[in-house]
Parts: C-alpha cells; sequence; structure tokens
C-alpha cells in the first residue's frame, strides 16, 4: 500500500511536469521524447537485473498495453493542456466504473444494480464538473469541452489498463514491464515522429527527463504493489491523486480548485466506491483481474 501511495505522488508531480513540458513542446512531442528517454534509462536496470527477452504470451501483454497506454497518454495529456490538473483528474477518476463494465464485455458477466448506480453518480460527478467549469471559463472557451471529451476517452482506455497492469504484474518483474512499455511505447510514437515531432527546447528536454524518471520510479512501484496486492485493495488509493493534483496544480500552474470540481470529484468517488462494494461486483473485479 505504501509502494502504491508512492507511485501515486510521484506520478502525480510526472502529470504536472509533463503538463509545463506540452505546453512548450506540445504533447506528442513531450510523450515521444519522454518514452525514448525512458528507454535509455531503464535498459542497464533491466539487463543488469538479469532481463531476458520474454516469451510470446507476455510479449503480447506488453505490446497491448503499450498500445493502450500511447492512446491513453495522448489523449490525457491533450486534455491537459486544455484543463486544470485537478479537475481533468477528478473526471479520470471514472476509470474504475469503465473496468467493471469490461467485465461484462469481455467475460460476459450480468452487471450488478451497485455498478448502474455507481455509474450514474460518476456520470453526475462529471456533468456538475463540466457544466460548472464551462460556465465559470465561458462555453467552450480555450478547448474545455474538447478537453473533457479526451479526458473521459482517456479514462475509458485507463480502466483497460488497469486490469493489463494487473496481469503484467503476475507474468513480468517491474524492471521487465518498465523497459518494455517505454520502448513499445516510443516506437509506436516513432511511427508518426515525422509528420507530428518537434526537438523540444534545452528546457522543455529538461522538463521530459524529469517526468521520465518520475513515470519509470512510479511504474516498478505500482508494478511492485500489484505483485503483492489485490487490485480492490490498492484502487481506493488512487483518488489520493486528487490532493497531488490539486496541490501541483495550485504550485505550479497558480490553478484554483472550484466548487464544481470538489462537488463533482466527490460524486465519482462515491460513485466508484458504490459499484465496487458487494460481493457480486467484487467478485466481478477479482475474476476480470
Amino acid at each position: 500500500m505504501l509502494a502504491a501511495l508512492t507511485g501515486i505522488a510521484l506520478f502525480s508531480l510526472m502529470d504536472a511536469t509533463m503538463k509545463a513540458a506540452s505546453l512548450v513542446a506540445g504533447a506528442y512531442s513531450a510523450l515521444l521524447f519522454r518514452a525514448l528517454i525512458g528507454t535509455a534509462l531503464l535498459l542497464p536496470i533491466w539487463r543488469l537485473g538479469g532481463g531476458r527477452w520474454p516469451r510470446a504470451a507476455v510479449l503480447r501483454i506488453h505490446a497491448t498495453r503499450a498500445l493502450v497506454v500511447s492512446l491513453m497518454a495522448l489523449l490525457f495529456f491533450l486534455a491537459l493542456v486544455r484543463l486544470p490538473l485537478a479537475e481533468a483528474i477528478a473526471v479520470s477518476f471514472i476509470a474504475p466504473l469503465f473496468a467493471l463494465y469490461l467485465a461484462a464485455v469481455i467475460l460476459g458477466e450480468r452487471i450488478a444494480v451497485r455498478a448502474v448506480l455507481g455509474s450514474l453518480l460518476g456520470l453526475c460527478g462529471v456533468a456538475v464538473i463540466s457544466a460548472g467549469n464551462l460556465f465559470a471559463r465561458g462555453l467552450g472557451g480555450d478547448g474545455q469541452a474538447m478537453g473533457i471529451a479526451m479526458m473521459v476517452g482517456s479514462a475509458l482506455l485507463y480502466g483497460w489498463n488497469l486490469i493489463l497492469q494487473r496481469q503484467q504484474a503476475l507474468l513480468a518483474d517491474p524492471r521487465e514491464i518498465a523497459f518494455f512499455q517505454n520502448l513499445l511505447v516510443g516506437v509506436l510514437f516513432l511511427l508518426a515522429a515525422p509528420w507530428c515531432a518537434g526537438w523540444p527546447r534545452p528546457a522543455a528536454m529538461a522538463l521530459i527527463a524529469a517526468a521520465a524518471v518520475l513515470a519509470a520510479v512510479s511504474l516498478m512501484l505500482f508494478s511492485w504493489a500489484y505483485a503483492r496486492a489485490e487490485a480492490q485493495v490498492l484502487l481506493p488509493f488512487e483518488y489520493t491523486a486528487f490532493v497531488w493534483a490539486a496541490l501541483f496544480g495550485w504550485c505550479f500552474f497558480a490553478e484554483q480548485v472550484s466548487a464544481a470540481t470538489l462537488a463533482g470529484a466527490g460524486l465519482i468517488v462515491a460513485g466508484c466506491l458504490v459499484a465496487v462494494r458487494g460481493a457480486g461486483a467484487t467478485h466481478t473485479e477479482q475474476t476480470l483481474l
């Protein structure tokens, strides 16, 4: 639990660092160079730790998660340059609700009443955040509506990522997971680099390098934690990210947390807790993971 909490704090600091880099260099370039720097940092750590090329079944999971993470991260940081940090993180909290619905899609299980009620609370939370902040800053101003839509899409992918994270943790050690995620994400982003990438300025590159270190450490902490505790134990700690997001948003970007964001975050968290509690919902999540 301590490893998961530390990982969330470091990942939230990475989000703030990447937001600053994305505002200067663009989200695509920031993600590309973060993956490349992370690969270079983790290669010797993986090799010196006795790393070997994974078997085909494990490599497929690495590749699947890399694809999901690439799309998820791109949507997330495109949204982050349009939204305050705390607001973006609050909207992303609907991810555990999506994870429950994936159980119905993948396993054909019946969705429990608690999951439906939790989803309605979560959607109400997103609506409160969206309506309150859009009206406060002007309808559609500075791409706010587009940012929220991107964050919802990212949260959907993050729900799948939570499942893959648990599967990976049971098949590979943290160094392998961190290395192959950076390597494969970097390869995917390189495919469009000739058209989409630009060389960041030194200040932006320093931020990206710091984000790469923070991402690598937090990813290994998450992998270590998820290999030693059930997802149902660790998932509630995801909500501490809101506290860190509010703190870092205020410290680095002078962002204020609005009453609408607080109210919406409360509804989303309540919805997630309602959805995952109870024997039926717990069984669904455990079976899926």
